[in-house]
């Protein structure tokens, strides 16, 4: 029977090709149908309160005069007097209206009265947060102290990386209908299976009643997991209304409370022998994402120094929740780890390739794949031809600077369920819950589907973002291509197998020895004794075949390597860095379609400038308030700040054969920490903090005595 095992590379029509997705003309055209533009019979907006404090109790709400206000047809109390708030806009209420006019101004019209109580929103260090700071065990590995006394150079210096958002280009939201007790959530979700029962949950109602659909999705980047608080209230006033309510976070609204990625700093001293072997590490990190923020952070980041050192100590803080972002806690781990380590390069005098390569060996695992990678991001950067020790020295204020980063990431499989169809007509399809966030997700699916069946690709309709297909997991951790790939291979195979045996008795030979490949079942290897694909399917009569698969483990795996090297200019008159050119060499296994996976190494680099230039949640802790929640101020690069991007994937024999390996997640972990150490080269001196602001550069070049 036929084998579901991966095709081996010679035997590939489909998998590893460069196809372009296939939703990319309905979503380039406009024409993609988005939560934000479902539009259903009688649908009422919904629009919510939030508290103006940091910290405060609610004494009071009067909802009388929003009751009175025009189309206005439901209020749903998300907290009670009583309770306490613990950021700028936490949830108080909901209100219904016919419009969403009306909604907003009935929102502005509840009366709610608070005692403030003390707040804490700065990014502080432990020793001033008094009793919010909660510090983690202390982590030894070898002898530290040993380790210094070895050391002929050592450094100690202070990085770090502020809060930033998620900054969802669709915000977080959903339309909510009932059907007698049934309900159906058109939701801008990661996880459209798991809505399910936290819906159910939240409303208390069987989650066979529940209905989660997500046909598209404008970017969640870990921060769309849950039902979340206005997910809930939403259905609770479209209960009430007995009218479908769509409710969409305001932009502001969505910056203050739909999470946060948490800040971390830490003060670390380096050491290492004199032809640049590592002896030592000692760091004491501290940071928040808020309230309830938890994580581990291992500082020094895959450099497995054998006499190291580290503390980490959690500060809470009123500035709203943390979620996960996008290798939660990777980015600002790497950033402290590569800057202390190019710091200390510096102080020996090395070039900073050639020290990351003299301490390959305590890599771990993927110590060759880093040494594979560093070369040839070096040949692609030009790397030994531009690099200069640091401080650019030519003349003028414009100076040039290389930096370079390494990362690491899981990315195995997470559950997944398929069911394939084959109908007697031919056609194909494949159906699974899973979301697409817009990674090409749906693009995957099919090519794995045609490429078992030896189909073009428009041979294969997908079918996904339903909950009420066969369930998969969220779409997190990189975790969504390996599960719906295996997933999809296993359950196409089966079906196919079912195929085979029905044509085999008309071709005369045991089913085993046929094979599916150019739209036609024939016997292995010899076209002359075949079948038209339509013809087989015909066999069929009038009952299609339907096979299911599930996550099978040996057709993915996980762990990943990857080098990012960046190339800036930095003008030393106004503190501006600009991005001149940032290489991404990227090991992710077998890889389903090279398009996409660039695309989104692409993506991740975009999103590295953007928060190693721009991004930072600004709070005052006078009032409370977050200062820039909006488009406005809170920056964004745009596609004049990016640069030249060029993207190498690391494929075939030693990286092929270890099966799928998710990508979305390890290709954004190195650009901050490539690009900061871009700027130290450039400019001779380290801007300690992310985001690289001019005030920064130019604090920083004051420091030192102004010139690179």
């Amino acid at each position: 029977m036929a084998d579901y095992q991966w095709p081996q590379a010679d035997d590939r029509s489909l998998i590893g090709k460069r196809i372009s997705r296939l939703d990319g003309p309905i979503k380039s055209s406009g024409r993609a149908t988005y939560t934000y533009d479902v539009q259903r019979p009688g649908l009422l907006f919904g629009k919510l309160v939030l508290s103006p404090h940091a910290h405060a109790r609610i004494v009071s709400i009067d909802t009388s005069s929003a009751e009175r206000m025009p189309g206005v047809q439901a209020v749903d109390v998300i907290r009670d007097a009583g309770q306490e708030v613990l950021w700028v806009g936490q949830e108080i209420l909901a209100v219904a209206a016919e419009t969403d006019e009306q909604a907003r101004d009935a929102a502005r019209a509840v009366k709610i009265t608070y005692e403030k109580l003390p707040h804490l929103v700065s990014d502080v260090e432990p020793a001033q947060a008094g009793d919010r700071a909660e510090e983690e065990a202390e982590q030894v590995t070898g002898d530290p102290d040993a380790g210094f006394r070895e050391a002929d150079a050592t450094i100690e210096g202070r990085y770090g990386s502020s809060v930033i958002t998620h900054c969802c280009l669709e915000s977080h939201g959903q339309v909510a209908e009932w059907e007698g007790d049934n309900l159906t959530v058109w939701a801008s979700t990661q996880n459209v299976t798991g809505l399910v029962g936290q819906y159910a949950e939240g409303l208390q109602i069987p989650a066979g009643n529940v209905r989660i659909i997500t046909p598209m999705m404008g970017g969640g980047f870990g921060s769309k997991f849950q039902a979340d608080t206005w997910g809930l209230s939403c259905a609770r006033l479209s209960k009430q209304a007995g009218r479908p309510v769509k409710m969409m976070l305001e932009r502001d609204q969505e910056l203050l409370v739909a999470g946060a990625r948490p800040s971390i700093h830490a003060r670390v001293r380096a050491g290492a022998k004199r032809d640049g072997t590592l002896t030592a590490w000692s760091s004491q990190a501290w940071g928040t994402g808020g309230i309830t923020s938890r994580g581990s952070v291992n500082l020094p980041y895959i450099f497995q120094i054998p006499n190291r050192r580290s503390s980490y100590v959690r500060v809470s803080t009123n500035i709203g929740p943390a979620r996960a972002w996008r290798a939660p806690r990777h980015p600002q781990m790497c950033l402290i780890t590569m800057a202390a380590l190019e710091d200390l390069a510096a102080e020996l005098g090395m070039d900073a390739l050639d020290f990351f390569l003299k301490n390959v060996g305590i890599m771990g695992a993927r110590a060759q794949t880093y040494r594979q990678e560093l070369l040839k991001g070096a040949e692609l950067m030009e790397w030994k031809k531009k690099w200069h020790p640091r401080g650019d020295q030519t003349s003028g204020p414009n100076k040039r600077g290389l930096g370079l980063a390494l990362h690491t990431w899981g990315g195995g499989g997470h559950q997944s369920n398929c069911n394939c169809t084959i109908h007697p007509d031919g056609s194909v399809e494949v159906s699974l819950a899973s979301q697409d966030l817009g990674t090409g997700t749906r693009t995957v699916i099919a090519i794995v589907a045609a490429e078992t069946f030896g189909l073009p690709l428009d041979a294969v309709k997908v079918n996904i973002g339903d909950s009420r297909y066969p369930p998969s997991g969220p779409s997190g951790g990189s975790t969504t291509v390996g599960g719906v790939s295996s997933s999809t291979r296993r359950a196409a195979t089966s079906a196919l197998n079912e195929l085979l045996a029905k044509v085999a008795p008309s071709l005369g030979v045991e089913p085993g020895q046929l094979e599916a490949v150019d739209g036609r079942i024939q016997v292995i290897g010899d076209s002359s004794k075949s079948i038209a694909w339509k013809q087989a399917c015909a066999k069929l009569g009038t009952t299609p075949i339907t096979a299911s698969g599930r996550r099978s483990r040996d057709l993915i795996s996980s762990g990943v390597g990857g080098i990012q090297m960046a190339e800036v200019s930095v003008d030393i008159e106004t503190g501006v860095v600009k991005m001149e050119k940032m290489v991404a060499v990227q090991d992710c296994g077998l890889v389903i379609d090279v398009k996409t996976a660039e695309s989104q190494v692409h993506g991740a680099c975009i999103m590295g400038v953007t928060y190693a230039l721009y991004e930072e949640k600004l709070m005052d802790e006078a009032t409370g308030l977050c200062l820039n929640p909006d488009m406005e101020f809170y920056k964004l690069a745009g596609i004049g700040d990016i640069g030249e991007i060029e993207v190498h994937m690391m494929t075939g024999p030693g990286y092929d054969d270890r099966g799928v390996i998710g990508l979305g997640e390890p290709p954004v972990i190195s650009p901050g920490a490539a690009i900061s150490n871009a700027v130290a080269n450039a400019i001779g001196v380290r801007v300690p903090t992310l985001p690289l602001t001019p005030e920064k550069v130019l604090a920083a070049l004051e420091k030192k005595g102004g010139a690179a």
